[in-house]
């Protein structure tokens, strides 16, 4: 559906190298990375808005690389709506279909359909002063799909929404993709966003593709370190393999299998660690005892610091279990994680 190959793009000092990308049609497609990465200069490339200095993006197999984006078949959404102040939301929603030949009965059935499905019949006159950023969101949805695009670029869509109104576009966008043949490429720094929509995505950093799949493997096998990093594999080692286990800091940690190569690098998720006041079972592979050296507040879970030989390992539990344990600095706890847990590469 979308062929991005062998793209370059420089803007000033920051460089686009070498991006190979394939998305399916009516695929829900996320793009990942740090603020920096270029993750907005490829949407807005693919929607025209930026020259590729080398490189073909295609559309339903046609070529689209130098035609303007209004021919494009693709429409974008911004984080700050880019709703016009003095239109009303009917005007807005409306606006796009000024520069796309569409008869007025169908242009009708285009905002009943709209309305219905994203729920402004209520807002039709109102200007967008007069709207929450729930509301005003819907209305950008609903102008960008109003022109029937084959591709909905998002920008960080949900990022300036309180959570209940990003809960709720959240669902909007869930309920347009799956009631729609449109394909969605959407740019979002928020893993749940990212798992809840997307089937696939990309990882970028500093102009380059770090990986590329399906929202599994990226978030439980990523290929390198930042991508570990990157998607929370707070537990991050470097390591020496020998036979089925990885050696570091004195510690021998079980994996199961021989990787294949002598050295390189553990990850396991802090999800993946169990902590206990009093030792844990024996079916756990790689069951320890440190001292606890720092505990974090997330909110509603806890990250729990472990120091062990040097090595420090990092747990995520519950409040509730961090309550009924009695946690605290300097105790020594128990932690223990399956082998089936420990991603290598």
């Amino acid at each position: 559906m979308i062929r991005v190959e062998d793209v370059n793009i420089r803007l000033g000092e920051f460089t686009l190298r070498d991006i190979n990308l394939a998305i399916d049609e009516n695929e829900f497609f996320v793009l990942m990375g740090p603020t920096g990465a270029g993750k907005t200069v490829l949407l807005e490339a693919i929607a025209g808005l930026i020259p590729l200095r080398s490189g073909t993006i295609r559309v339903r197999d046609k070529d689209v690389t130098k035609m303007p984006p209004e021919k494009r078949g693709v429409s974008i959404v911004y984080q700050d709506y880019a709703l016009f102040p003095h239109l009303t939301v009917r005007e807005n929603i409306e606006y796009g279909l000024h520069f796309h030949k569409v008869d007025r009965g169908e242009a009708d059935k285009r905002l009943t359909r709209m309305v219905e499905i994203l729920d402004l019949g209520h807002l039709l006159k109102r200007l967008p002063l007069n709207l929450s950023g729930g509301e005003n969101q819907r209305v950008a949805l609903a102008r960008a799909l109003m022109v029937n695009p084959r591709v909905l670029l998002l920008d960080e869509p949900l990022s300036a929404l309180d959570p209940g109104f990003r809960e709720e576009i959240r669902n909007r966008l869930k309920g347009l993709h799956q009631n729609s043949t449109v394909t969605f490429l959407m740019v979002t720094h928020d893993f749940a966003d990212a798992l809840s929509l997307a089937e696939r995505a990309t990882v970028m950093n500093n102009g380059v593709i770090e990986q590329t799949g399906s929202m599994s493997d990226i978030f439980q096998r990523p290929n390198s370190t930042f991508v570990a990093d990157f998607v929370g594999m707070k537990n991050l080692f470097d390591v020496t393999f020998q036979g089925t286990t990885a050696s570091i800091g004195g510690l021998q940690i079980e994996l199961g299998q021989p990787p294949g190569n002598s050295h390189g690098y553990i990850a396991i998720r802090p999800e993946d660690i169990v902590i206990s006041r009093e030792r844990l079972a024996s079916s756990m592979q790689n069951s320890f005892t440190g001292k606890v050296i720092g505990v974090i507040d997330h909110g509603f879970f806890y990250e729990i610091q472990i120091v062990l030989n040097g090595v420090t390992f990092r747990s995520l539990i519950t409040k509730r279990s961090f309550f009924e344990m009695g946690i605290l600095e300097g105790i020594d706890i128990a932690f223990a994680f399956k082998s089936t847990a420990i991603h290598y590469f």
